[in-house]
């Protein structure tokens, strides 16, 4: 049976649907009344009130509230959660050994259990991201402007990481800050502090953010410290259905300062 769904059981019949589920690694849902106890990095207790108790196949142990996006506590993966009847309530304990906590509900009423044995292998596609902006420079670096040649990436300074390291037509050194949302102030200035990473170098080193666009501040930033904004919209195509092409590039600010 790949779902099962029973309502209102005591917590005999409870605790036994319990081990079935766990013993099946299946992604388990409760819906009851219970006391939540947390021991390990804090201390924390939450009183009787009715919330969401979700176990899955690999793990993990969350509880939630009726309220906010947020689990009230939760465990990651590779938690051992064992189960215990005791005094007519049921005692669902979470632990780990690195850090060590454990994590015990007390369910006093089960309003709702379900387990289901699901199959889902894939992984979460993603894009329009700054590694995908990277992406885009490295693909069609005249996105940048025609010239340009990438020649690291992730370089290391004391500073930081440097997105993008290149050099120009003439040869000058071209040091990128990417941003794949509007940047502002903050991206202006760690730009500035990798450029000041290489002020004993012998040519003239050009400090480039890349971004969608910028805040007006930032934009002021900028030209105060003598360097350049290039206007680039990350890649939003998911990877496996299409391919970079130039229109990510915004020509309105083709012509930069």
């Amino acid at each position: 049976m790949k779902l099962f769904t029973e309502n209102n059981p005591d917590n005999q019949r409870l605790s036994q649907l319990l081990i079935k589920g766990l013993s099946k690694r299946a992604f388990i849902t409760i819906i009851a009344s219970c006391k939540v106890f947390y021991e390990g990095r804090a201390t924390s207790r939450l009183g009787l009130g009715d919330r969401t108790l979700l176990m899955k196949s690999d793990g993990a142990f969350i509880i939630h509230q009726d309220r906010n996006l947020e689990p009230v506590n939760w465990q990651p993966a590779k938690t051992k959660v064992a189960v215990e009847h005791k005094n007519g309530l049921v005692y669902l304990k979470g632990m780990r050994l690195n850090p060590a906590e454990t994590l015990e509900v007390e369910i006093h009423r089960c309003y709702q259990i379900s387990y289901y044995l699901g199959e889902d292998f894939k992984d979460l596609e993603l894009a329009g991201y700054e590694a995908d902006l990277g992406d885009l420079i490295y693909q069609r670096p005249e996105v940048i402007e025609p010239g340009f040649r990438a020649t690291s990436r992730e370089y290391h300074t004391p500073q930081g990481y440097i997105d993008i390291m290149g050099k120009d037509r003439d040869g000058n050194l071209i040091i990128i800050e990417l941003k794949s949302r509007k940047a502002g102030v903050n991206a202006v200035k760690q730009l500035r502090r990798y450029v000041d990473c290489f002020s004993d170098h012998k040519e003239h080193v050009r400090g480039v953010l890349v971004a969608p666009s910028l805040t007006d501040d930032a934009r002021e930033l900028l030209e105060e410290m003598n360097m350049e904004f290039k206007a680039v919209e990350a890649p939003r195509e998911l990877k496996e259905k299409s391919m970079v092409t130039l229109k990510h590039f915004n020509t309105e600010y083709k012509d930069n300062k």
